[in-house]
């Protein structure tokens, strides 16, 4: 990508940062929240034209990873440690 991004895409990186930081400190219904709200952004952004051409398709798959490395990534889902 070039050196200007579009606010959308700087929209969509700050709340990868945020998730990327509460999964570090493990907090996994912050970054499930988080993911939600970059889901929402990204469809928002797309439906608004607010990506660039080039930024829709990288933005995507970095969605979709992150689809993938949260899954099943809650507290719900931990077993305790005396089981």
């Amino acid at each position: 990508m070039g050196l200007f991004k579009s606010k959308a895409a700087s929209d969509l990186d700050m709340i990868m940062q945020r998730i990327d930081m509460n999964m570090s400190n493990n907090y996994k219904d912050a970054a499930q929240m988080n993911y939600k709200e970059l889901m929402d952004a990204y469809a928002e952004a797309v439906s608004k034209g607010g990506l660039k051409p080039k930024e829709a398709p990288v933005y995507e798959a970095k969605v979709e990873e992150y689809g993938i490395r949260l899954k099943g990534y809650t507290h719900k889902d931990q077993q305790p440690y005396w089981h």
